[in-house]
């Protein structure tokens, strides 16, 4: 017996090297399916593929790629790194694991977004790398090897039949087969009075010896079970383990300024957020939630974070929120990855760590993500409306990319829109465009408050000459800054504009939260967008009670937590299956022309 376990280990190890190369060549590809708010730069993130490669295998993808469009991904994993596989129909998680020679369990790990629900064909996940094996395996393999190599030249003939099986409950001619390292068609070859016929449970069957040229991996009996359970079965067996947490460790990494080298603006923001945070632990004090926080100003480099990670405590920390800047996030991701720490990024959205670490948080969504929300509740809000885009001639691109978007989106849907440029945008101008049987709606193709000062006056006096035309402003989130210049004007002129923080000021949550500030720290909040100070008070909120309700299976329940935000909205997705979270909640913030000021929540 022992024998045979070390003949089954030579026979494993001999060919894995070559079953490795196979599975993670460098040549070929993988289909990837585009999902809403994907950019060529998200997907080449996700996957560590420069954007050129991708271009290559899918011309003119650099002009233009659409929601269920599929694309060819080049394989660039190498040996022991971690490679990608579309699922394909009739594959199974055993069936993988088998196929790339890795256990359903590391499977599982490697794709934490992956569950029964999404298991479907088209979804691609990670396959991490085997296993190496040690010097001492390595070491009996040899030993195997030539011991096989004796014997063969001893006994070159051998009978038909290498055992017996006895047939148990529930086997199937695929799970025999697996268990002795031979083909379906091997073992029916032997046994022709099982085709087309159910197995019985005490018959007994020939298991032939393997062909030469099929040298397969022997299968624990751990992974002998797995091959009779069904993909629900195997993913409820590789869950993790809910765990309670009593009293949550939370730090907070930014740039408090302590050392004088931040900005006195980007000082009074750190601060501001600190001191909301410090008010949502005071309230969930009151609900029975424990927190030990911990502060640190991380500086402005990334040798001044990698000092605060090195403190003994931060490895056991529940979760981390920071950094403010983008090139202190790959240090801070990879060593909450590292740790299985919550890392939860407040302010910047530029990094993309999140595609590819399960445990990042993206506050401030991506942008192609964001403009894709926004043009999905655009189109149906004004699906019948006759589009208008102008352009201030101003100067400034900072919408570029919005509008272009948004051009492909209305063209993708058969809208079509008109354009008025500079001199153009006048009364006179604007009736050539207007559409006095429909309703109108107006997109600047700036933000800039100097793109309001030119286009405003212009819209407001063509309205009040032609009452009937059905118009209407829409615009973007720096406005909600503007309102102390063009507060009546966005009210006549019926305005829109989108946003993943915004908080009525009229509002009784957000009356009270701005009085509690005022009297817990003798000041007001500053006049950004978005208040740092409710910011900070939201997540923490949001993140600490959701960690004390569901522990480490709070990701399991993130659609069940009613909690509802001062300003700042949450509806957290996966990126991927091996990625973390971004944060795709939009609202469109309206200014009736009867003064009443409406928050628009999609779900």
């Amino acid at each position: 017996m022992k024998f045979i376990q070390m003949l089954y280990l030579a026979t494993a190890l001999s060919v894995a090297p070559v079953g490795m190369v196979m599975a993670q060549s460098t040549s070929g590809h993988f289909l990837h399916t585009v999902t809403k708010g994907q950019s060529l730069y998200s997907i080449s993130s996700m996957y560590n593929v420069p954007i050129a490669d991708i271009v290559k295998l899918n011309p003119g993808s650099n002009q233009r790629i659409k929601v269920g469009q599929e694309l060819k991904i080049p394989q660039t994993g190498a040996e022991n790194q971690v490679i990608f596989h579309t699922i394909q129909a009739g594959e199974t998680l055993y069936k993988l694991s088998v196929k790339h020679g890795v256990s359903v369990e590391r499977i599982c790990r490697a794709n934490p977004g992956l569950s029964v629900k999404n298991f479907r064909i088209g979804q691609v996940i990670a396959i991490p790398p085997k296993m190496k094996a040690s010097t001492e395996v390595k070491a009996q393999v040899a030993e195997a090897v030539s011991q096989v190599q004796a014997i063969q030249k001893e006994e070159p003939l051998k009978p038909k039949c290498r055992d017996m099986h006895k047939i148990k409950r529930k086997e199937t001619v695929y799970s025999i087969s697996r268990m002795y390292n031979i083909t379906e068609e091997e073992l029916i070859a032997a046994n022709p009075e099982i085709k087309n016929k159910s197995l019985k449970r005490g018959k007994f069957l020939c298991i032939p010896y393997p062909k030469e040229t099929a040298q397969q991996k022997p299968v624990t009996p751990e992974e002998n079970m797995d091959a009779n359970l069904t993909d629900a079965q195997l993913f409820d067996k590789n869950k993790k383990e809910s765990k309670k947490i009593s009293t949550i460790k939370a730090a907070i990494v930014l740039p408090f300024g302590t050392d004088g080298t931040a900005k006195r603006e980007e000082q009074v923001r750190m601060v501001e957020y600190y001191e909301g945070f410090l008010m949502a632990l005071d309230s969930l004090k009151e609900r029975g939630v424990s927190v030990d926080l911990y502060t640190y100003d991380s500086g402005n480099t990334q040798a001044s974070v990698k000092q605060i990670l090195n403190k003994p405590e931060m490895a056991g920390m529940d979760i981390i929120f920071g950094p403010a800047h983008t090139d202190q996030v790959k240090p801070m991701s990879d060593f909450a990855q590292k740790n299985n720490i919550r890392l939860v990024i407040p302010f910047t959205s530029k990094s993309n760590e999140v595609f590819n670490n399960p445990s990042v948080y993206q506050i401030n969504t991506p942008q192609s993500y964001l403009y894709s929300e926004v043009y999905e509740h655009f189109l149906r809000k004004f699906s019948g409306a006759n589009i208008i885009f102008l352009d201030a001639a101003t100067g400034d691109e900072d919408k570029a990319e919005f509008i272009k978007g948004m051009k492909d989106e209305l063209q993708s849907k058969q809208m079509t829109f008109k354009e008025l440029k500079g001199e153009m945008i006048n009364p006179d101008g604007l009736k050539l465009v207007v559409d006095s049987l429909r309703e109108n709606v107006v997109i600047p193709t700036s933000g800039k408050n100097i793109a309001l000062i030119k286009i405003l006056p212009q819209l407001v006096v063509t309205t009040r000459e032609h009452p009937n035309y059905n118009m209407k402003l829409f615009g973007y989130p720096e406005w909600q800054t503007y309102t102390n210049d063009h507060l009546a004007s966005f009210y006549e002129m019926d305005t829109y504009f989108y946003s993943s923080f915004y908080t009525n000021n009229l509002f009784p949550a957000a009356i009270q939260f701005t009085q509690a500030f005022r009297k817990w720290y003798s000041k007001d909040m500053a006049n950004t967008y978005p208040k740092y100070g409710m910011l900070g008070f939201d997540t923490a909120f949001f993140f600490l009670q959701g960690l004390h309700r569901y522990g480490s299976n709070m990701e399991d329940n993130m659609n069940q937590m009613q909690i509802t935000p001062i300003q700042t909205g949450f509806k957290f997705d996966r990126v991927n299956n091996w990625g973390g979270f971004i944060n795709r909640k939009v609202f469109f913030v309206h200014f009736t022309k009867n003064y009443e000021l409406i928050k628009l929540d999609f779900e």
